[in-house]
């Protein structure tokens, strides 16, 4: 599959979404290159913005089979993963697959269950696998999660663990619409006259793993892989950073660069591809120290700064010229 039918697949499932979330264009490209370098995807932002209908008409016009978990405080790990429970027909115990095995799981306000639970997820973003009770179960392929979650501060909402926060490739926030877009939604619900809304599939399973493997195919120069360890090294030495990003970040960088590269119709990454998804890319890594955090100190103004100031590696051209 060559560069020109990714970008134009992905054209058309960005016009599918289109359909029924209004604005969003540059965190839904995210988010579909992340689908496409094989990654999970977290949306952080207040209620209201429209964070669950993105996931799902992702997912829809992804044509993957599509489980959603509505996360609650009384929830356990086994309503994610499954459990055994007795048949009394046979009279043993057996395993029950929770939601978490389908194509695309959507974990809806995922910061209101318990980081316990939370953790459950783990393995199977990590791994592709659950076990329970020492027996291991593969899922399916393709497997993503997006996440939905509310700020920190607001009520009823628990803290994401750090290695739960590194599983996701990317936290992106949707932000408030503006005039235009906010008089389109309202619009679009009136002329609907039903609240829900339908995204028809442009692809299906097959067809995602052959774009994903055919991203595995976008050249990286060795300087752009470079400067992506080198991003991510200076989050570690970063003023206000107790812990920064780890190699798992540097990967990320350049498996979400490579898929918006194909987007874009390129079999190469650009240093301009790498400079735009470092923030939601690198930022959910890192941890601030007491006094940083203290200080109201934003991670996503500390990987924005590095950006600035990190050497950007030359483009063929300008060693051309």
């Amino acid at each position: 599959m060559n560069v020109t039918l990714i970008a134009e697949t992905g054209q058309r499932i960005r016009a599918a979404v289109g359909t029924a979330v209004v604005g969003m264009t540059g965190p839904l490209e995210i988010a579909l290159a992340t689908i496409l370098a094989g990654g999970h995807v977290l949306f952080e932002d207040v209620p209201g913005l429209g964070k669950t209908l993105a996931a799902r008409s992702l997912a829809a016009a992804l044509g993957l089979s599509f489980r959603r978990l509505q996360c609650t405080p009384d929830m356990l790990p086994g309503d994610v993963t499954g459990s055994y429970v007795y048949a009394p027909d046979t009279g043993q115990f057996v395993f029950r697959p929770g939601p978490i095995f389908t194509g695309l799981l959507l974990a809806d306000e995922i910061n209101r269950t318990t980081p316990k639970t939370q953790s459950a997820m783990l393995e199977a973003m990590a791994e592709r696998q659950v076990t329970v009770e020492g027996n291991s179960f593969p899922l399916q392929a393709p497997f993503h999660v997006i996440a939905t979650a509310n700020p920190i501060e607001n009520e009823g909402t628990y803290t994401l663990p750090e290695a739960q926060l590194d599983r996701f490739m990317v936290r992106l926030s949707l932000g408030y619409p503006d005039g235009q877009d906010e008089t389109a939604i309202l619009l679009g619900r009136v002329r609907r006259q039903r609240e829900a809304t339908q995204v028809e599939a442009v692809i299906g399973q097959a067809e995602l793993l052959e774009l994903q493997a055919a991203i595995e195919q976008i050249h990286v120069d060795p300087d752009i892989a470079r400067y992506c360890v080198e991003l991510t090294a200076a989050t570690r030495t970063a003023q206000g950073v107790a812990v920064g990003a780890s190699p798992r970040g540097s990967q990320s960088l350049v498996l979400l660069g490579r898929a918006l590269a194909a987007l874009d119709g390129r079999e190469y990454v650009r240093p301009d591809d790498i400079k735009r998804i470092a923030v939601p890319v690198l930022a959910h890594r890192l941890t601030l120290t007491p006094q940083a955090w203290a200080q109201g100190v934003d991670p996503a103004h500390i990987v924005a700064s590095l950006v600035e100031t990190v050497p950007v590696p030359p483009t063929v051209a300008a060693v051309r010229a």
